[in-house]
């Protein structure tokens, strides 16, 4: 434990416990817990901003050294880090731990995935699929600004139109932007008066999607049917190939966006284009929308 972490914990604790008793617990010597209640920014605090990218580059990229980490964060931050920085960080917030091969705790979800066994994958058991029963997600990663840049796009596809109910682009694969694409699906849902409730969600079993914030959302309040793949890409054909062909496609405006709202602009003309314009030969060589338009009565 850093000095640093033993200061901030005698400070939370001294009130309960008393400052003598305390620092003896921590080991802490009084001259040290004074020398650090003067005005003085503590290193951490210097570089604060930081905590949160190495803490994500932790976790994404456990086998990361100093090395890569310091090039990884210099493309999140957009400036220079010394390798020096990033040692003293990653020791003062224990990130070699985040970095150990000790797997993590299943979730309760997870839990439940693995008892339920080749059960969890709904569409597999499916026979005909009508429009806007099942849907399919996944994140895939966009490069941009030349190639320098990385961001995260999640669309939600409909299996039977091949229309893209929803889409989110960001930073990071994270449970926030799943739920930015969601809501635009809903929307979409509700313009076409189709309720959620009952309808599949199927994707892979990444973290975001056998988390709380995603399955409490779409299990608990909005009553979607989640489906999951098992066996990555070969149980999810239909997203593995939507996002092959978008990032194909559109290869070139994607490499010219210079920023990340440059990108997310690109992303929704693009998605417009699909979904108004774009002809798919697996209904009819027509355009989502407009195939939907020539559904009657709509289911």
């Amino acid at each position: 434990m850093t000095t640093e972490v033993k200061v901030q914990l005698a400070s939370q604790a001294r009130g309960d416990f008393g400052l003598p008793a305390v620092l003896a617990a921590l080991g802490l010597p009084r001259s040290t817990w004074y020398y650090h209640q003067q005005d003085k920014v503590s290193y951490t605090d210097k570089h604060r901003d930081l905590r949160e990218p190495l803490e994500s580059i932790a976790r994404k990229h456990p086998e990361y050294g100093y090395r890569r980490t310091k090039d990884e964060l210099q493309e999140l931050v957009e400036r220079t880090v010394n390798h020096k920085v990033v040692q003293r960080l990653h020791r003062a917030w224990d990130l070699p731990l985040m970095r150990g091969t000790r797997s993590p705790k299943p979730s309760g979800i997870r839990h439940v995935i693995a008892i339920a066994g080749d059960r969890v994958n709904l569409v597999a058991g499916m026979g005909q699929i009508g429009p806007l029963q099942v849907l399919y997600t996944d994140f895939t990663e966009l490069r941009y600004a030349n190639g320098r840049r990385k961001a995260q796009l999640m669309p939600i596809i409909d299996h039977a139109t091949k229309l893209v109910l929803g889409w989110a682009v960001g930073e990071r694969a994270v449970t926030e932007l799943a739920l930015q694409a969601w809501t635009r699906a809903t929307e979409t849902l509700q313009a076409y008066g189709v309720s959620p409730e009952r309808l599949v969600v199927h994707h892979d079993r990444d973290p975001v999607f056998t988390g709380y914030g995603w399955t409490s959302q779409l299990l608990l309040k909005d009553r979607v049917r989640i489906s999951y793949a098992l066996h990555g890409a070969r149980d999810n054909p239909e997203m593995e190939g939507f996002n092959s062909r978008f990032k194909s496609e559109n290869r070139s405006l994607l490499l010219d966006a210079r920023s990340l709202a440059e990108l997310q602009a690109v992303v929704a003309e693009r998605m417009a284009y699909h979904n108004n314009e774009r002809r798919h030969s697996a209904i009819g060589n027509k355009a989502p929308v407009i195939y939907i338009a020539t559904l009657q009565p709509w289911p």
